[in-house]
């Protein structure tokens, strides 16, 4: 796969179109991400209590939203 990378990383795909061959795919995209602004100061809070627990501040307000909205 690296290797893959690197020559993808060093050529042109357009010089190689005759290789290429359409392909049919489809994806089931459910999860989405909404931003949700909030207050500087509730936030530093939020932060200082998701480093304690060894979280990210968004898992933290997932985990608490989520306990609020069931």
């Amino acid at each position: 796969m690296e290797e893959a990378a690197e020559f993808w990383d060093t050529h042109d795909s357009a010089d190689y179109e005759e290789y290429m061959k359409d392909v049919e795919c489809e994806f089931d995209l459910k999860k989405r991400i909404y931003l949700i602004s909030i207050d500087g100061e509730l936030y530093e809070k939020v932060e200082k209590i998701a480093r304690k627990r060894g979280l990210s501040p968004e898992a933290l307000m997932n985990r608490w939203i989520g306990e609020k909205a069931s």
